[in-house]
């Protein structure tokens, strides 16, 4: 590994890991997650993902990246040169995800922006869909809503000023900075909103157990997606990012800080999103079922209404809370882009800031498009074919190929040289058997669903998706390798 690709220190890795685990799904999506699952009695489902899913697969990435410290594709060929097809597959998926995150990030920038004024108005649902987000009409899909093209540029060029950057001087710099700014601000936010009328209403409603619901098998399947998305499991960063670690790094211990700092994070986060809520309940006489909602329709239009009879203090919030989630966005979109990039980088033995510059035109071009009247429309139906269909069955497909053709005892020094907690025996059945049959089975129900509900335009949507990712893959492993 070149000393360009290495981090100065664990330190730079586990806030890069961080960074590339909290990101906008933790701000916006657990909190309605854990109260459309049960409330309080949620907590348990989740735990038992973290302690079977979470953080014995995690370990099994950090345990690949350290023991082979190339890339995916170079790791997947060396184990087999059939997979290598596999490991493209998984980073060009990624890489899409790269792709909408940063359409996403755009439209936080405009409401960063229009948080100084408060220019989206009095009808926040209108403003996000006439400037922002578009709607689902597809007669739209023919102009370019221009905020959201200007900023998806604008996001383009700061990610690839990062990432061109050798790891440590780019990622693990911003990482050091924009991690610690993040938890800052949301703690103050988190600690105001405790604070508020209303907060109890809030905390109550999220928290109130519905222990029925136990019972319920959707309920576990809910609490293993949150993991997968909410820890980016599967998706070649952790390995990637593994692969830069120094010498003598405590891999595992390194898994529970990051784990445990995402847990937290997510859920202090949906106290102060709930106590807001709860706030804007009492103050305006909304019944809290009317305000539940996750995802753009919370962060960018409930909120924003909320702001808005907020008085003085909304314009002090309004700021941080954009503000916050463009920290946390632009360390997880460095996270999505890392495994392409030094994939890419790897086969065709092109310079990083070459890389880097190739894979930022291309993105932002695609991203570009996906800024039309109908963006969160395009937006919401790849995120779901990509996470829920694409990356779900790689990660178990990773599970079989690490566990069975190259054998996880193989990983074992590395894991447990220098790392207080050890793994074994139990580790391995879980990795072997407990998961590739869950996220099989996680995949298959995902499936079916989506045969029975899915639109004609949004099956379209989908193929081309698969079809740009598979014959790309093909290209790229057929490709001529820089070392041959």
């Amino acid at each position: 590994m070149s000393q360009q690709n290495q981090w100065d220190s664990s330190a730079a890795f586990i806030f890069a890991m961080i960074g590339a685990a909290v990101g906008l799904g933790n701000i916006w999506r657990f909190s309605y997650v854990l109260y459309s699952n049960g409330g309080g009695s949620f907590f348990i489902p989740y735990l038992i993902a973290i302690l079977i899913m979470g953080i014995p697969f995690l370990i099994l990435e950090y345990g690949v990246g350290f023991t082979f410290r190339e890339s995916f594709s170079s790791i997947m060929k060396k184990i087999d040169p059939k997979f290598e097809i596999i490991a493209w597959i998984l980073v060009l998926l990624v890489f899409v995800v790269t792709i909408y995150y940063m359409v996403i990030l755009s439209w936080d920038l405009v409401y960063l922006a229009s948080s100084f004024t408060f220019s989206w108005g009095v009808d926040t649902a209108q403003y996000f869909v006439s400037t922002v987000g578009g709607s689902s009409n597809l007669s739209n899909a023919s102009f370019l809503l221009i905020p959201t093209a200007v900023g998806v540029i604008i996001m383009w060029i700061a990610l690839w000023f990062i990432a061109h950057r050798n790891v440590d001087k780019g990622i693990g710099r911003v990482s050091k900075i924009l991690i610690p700014a993040l938890f800052v601000i949301m703690g103050f936010i988190i600690i105001y909103a405790l604070t508020l009328p209303g907060a109890g209403i809030g905390v109550n409603t999220l928290l109130t157990p519905d222990w029925s619901k136990l019972a319920d098998v959707n309920i576990w399947l809910a609490a293993f997606a949150q993991i997968i998305f909410s820890l980016s499991m599967g998706q070649a960063i952790a390995t990637t990012y593994a692969s830069y670690l120094p010498e003598n790094s405590k891999l595992i211990n390194n898994v529970f800080i990051v784990v445990a700092s995402n847990s937290l994070f997510e859920i202090c986060t949906a106290f102060g999103v709930f106590s807001i809520l709860g706030y804007m309940s009492l103050t305006n006489g909304t019944p809290m079922v009317q305000l539940i909602t996750e995802g753009t329709g919370l962060i960018f239009i409930v909120f924003p209404m909320i702001f808005n009879i907020m008085g003085p203090i909304g314009r002090i919030l309004a700021p941080l809370l954009f503000l916050a989630i463009l920290f946390a966005g632009i360390t997880s979109a460095l996270g999505f882009l890392e495994p392409i990039l030094s994939t890419t980088s790897d086969k065709l033995g092109w310079s990083r800031k070459k890389t880097a510059t190739v894979l930022s035109i291309v993105g932002c071009v695609i991203s570009l498009i996906l800024t039309s009247g109908i963006s969160s429309y395009l937006v919401g139906i790849i995120d779901t074919f990509v996470n829920e269909y694409g990356i779900l069955v790689l990660i178990a497909i990773q599970c079989i190929i690490f566990a069975w053709f190259y054998g996880l005892d193989k990983f074992l020094p590395a894991l447990n040289g220098l790392s207080i907690i050890n793994v074994g025996r139990t580790w391995k059945l879980v990795i072997k058997y407990v998961l590739p049959c869950f996220l099989i089975l996680m995949w298959a129900n995902g499936l079916v669903k989506m045969l029975k509900t899915a639109q004609p335009f949004e099956i379209i949507v989908d193929i081309i998706i698969l079809v740009a990712v598979a014959v790309s893959a093909i290209v790229l492993t057929r490709a001529k390798p820089a070392n041959e």
